[in-house]
């Protein structure tokens, strides 16, 4: 086993944020995607690599000690895509001798009328919830085998610095940096926790390095759990700018399903946004300990001016 920090998906939202925060905690880093460019310092190793190719993916993580997965793609390639990457990273972590930390999001337990906890039923409606059970399950067998030393970190919808395929990142802040309005889904006034990308990704690499993290799953903590209309706020309140505030209900996105595909996709997991979507990141911090989440309205001005300064606005 080496002492490289290997980040496949490194161009992401996720992945370049667990980039950023091993740079931050000075460890060596190999940053990993299809393009092999991204905006890293020049003491982190760049490779490009389509992980989904085992051989190509045994080569990135070669050396490695902990492989951070936050491989992801556009929601139609999901079920053709995922499973094979995730059984050639799972093989390339082995062969390495590697930990294998999973970034995984919340689909797989579907509709909740509680907080969810890592023992809520999984009862994922939907395509994508299940596939996200099946990868799951997948890697937590081949833990179990003895494959691979695998966990897996949970969190739910992500905002700032480079997660531009969110929700957030797509119907909120480039709005409002451009003074437009912000629109949000479902419902503006139910609880949705969020977790701040930077804190997240620190949350995985404590579960990298830990082994009492190892073969399970964890739930990290989420900054907080605003409600649509107060996210929007917060963001336009940290842009110095009057806040102008919109909602696509179920019936709207029904109507633009007919066509988009990416709507039809969204209609899966949009009771995410009707009901009380909050996380319960207990287990986490009773564990490992407080995770000195950023103040959510602090988290929220920085992702504005990450933004204002991408628009050049």
């Amino acid at each position: 086993m080496g002492e490289m920090n290997v980040v496949l998906g490194a161009g992401g939202g996720a992945g370049s944020a667990v980039v950023r925060q091993l740079v931050a905690q000075s460890k060596p880093v190999r940053a990993v995607n299809r393009s092999g460019e991204g905006r890293w310092p020049d003491s982190v190793e760049s490779v490009r690599a389509d992980v989904s190719d085992p051989a190509a993916a045994r080569v990135a993580c070669a050396g490695a000690a902990v492989v951070y997965h936050c491989v992801n793609v556009p929601y139609p390639k999901w079920t053709p895509v995922l499973p094979g990457v995730m059984d050639s990273v799972i093989a390339a972590a082995e062969s390495a001798d590697a930990t294998l930390v999973y970034c995984d999001n919340l689909y797989a337990y579907g509709p909740a009328d509680a907080p969810l906890t890592e023992r809520s039923p999984l009862r994922a409606e939907g395509a994508k919830g299940r596939l996200r059970n099946q990868l799951a399950d997948r890697l937590l067998g081949a833990h179990a085998g003895g494959h691979v030393r695998a966990v897996i970190g949970r969190g739910s919808d992500f905002f700032g610095p480079g997660a531009t395929n969110t929700v957030a990142g797509q119907l909120v802040f480039p709005k409002v940096v451009e003074d437009e309005k912000a629109r949000w889904l479902g419902s503006l006034d139910q609880p949705h926790s969020q977790n701040y990308v930077d804190d997240f990704a620190r949350g995985l690499i404590v579960l990298g390095e830990s082994p009492r993290a190892l073969g399970e799953v964890w739930h990290i903590p989420p900054n907080g759990s605003p409600t649509g209309r107060e996210f929007i706020e917060m963001a336009f309140a940290a842009a110095g700018r009057e806040a102008r505030i919109g909602v696509y209900p179920r019936w709207m996105m029904r109507f633009a399903a007919l066509l988009s595909r990416d709507m039809r996709e969204i209609l899966e997991v949009l009771h995410q946004f009707e009901n009380p979507f909050v996380l319960d990141g207990s287990k986490f911090t009773d564990t490992f300990g407080d995770l000195e989440l950023t103040p959510m309205r602090e988290a929220v001005a920085r992702t504005v001016e990450w933004f204002r300064e991408e628009s050049g606005s």
